[in-house]
């Protein structure tokens, strides 16, 4: 799969459409959408299932590291009423702060990132490191390990330095609960390369 083909796909899903739409005018720096939304929808359109099927929400990476916790919820509500008429759940995440919550959420440490790209860099699967955005005449696309393990529906284990073996084996069958055509990859019995 190219860049293209995961465009046109990522667009059949109405919902990433009017996400990347109106993504502009929120007012985000250096966003992307990100996760499920992106790859889950590939997954849809290659099954032949409909393009939101098993999404449970869309996630929006930003960056901003000037934006304080108090003006960051007031961000989110305000990127909430911005799409409350499309029927699903949006979620912009900052990834200029997600060092100060991660080690409480999961227990493990998360080096301060630099750019909202890094985020995705993060994600426990190699399928799932892959955002675009809008750009001049098209979209951009991340993915810095290419587009295979998403056009072949595999789950491999990302080596990222916040990777948790029981977190990606989790993630991993609740997706094959979903769509179970995946492969699943085993978790590594070693610890992450360090950074």
């Amino acid at each position: 799969m190219d860049e293209e083909r995961l465009v046109e796909a990522v667009v059949k899903n109405r919902i990433n459409q009017i996400i990347l739409e109106r993504l502009p005018g929120l007012g985000l720096a250096d966003a992307w959408l990100v996760s499920g939304s992106v790859f889950q929808t590939v997954w849809d359109v290659l099954t032949g299932r409909a393009p939101d099927y098993g999404i449970k929400d869309y996630d929006v990476f930003y960056f901003d590291a000037a934006r304080a916790w108090e003006a960051e919820a007031a961000l989110i509500r305000r990127v909430a009423a911005a799409v409350s008429d499309i029927g699903a759940s949006v979620e912009p995440r900052n990834q200029a702060r997600v060092h100060l919550w991660y080690p409480s959420k999961f227990g493990i440490a998360y080096p301060p990132l630099q750019r909202a790209t890094d985020g995705i860099d993060r994600f426990l699967t190699l399928a799932a490191r892959v955002g675009i955005r809008p750009a001049e005449g098209g979209y951009d696309v991340y993915a810095p390990r290419g587009l295979d393990d998403v056009s072949t529906l595999t789950i491999r284990p990302n080596l990222c330095p916040n990777f948790r073996a029981d977190l990606y084996e989790a993630k991993a069958a609740t997706w094959k609960v979903r769509w179970p055509e995946l492969t699943i990859l085993p978790a590594p019995d070693l610890a992450p390369p360090s950074r």
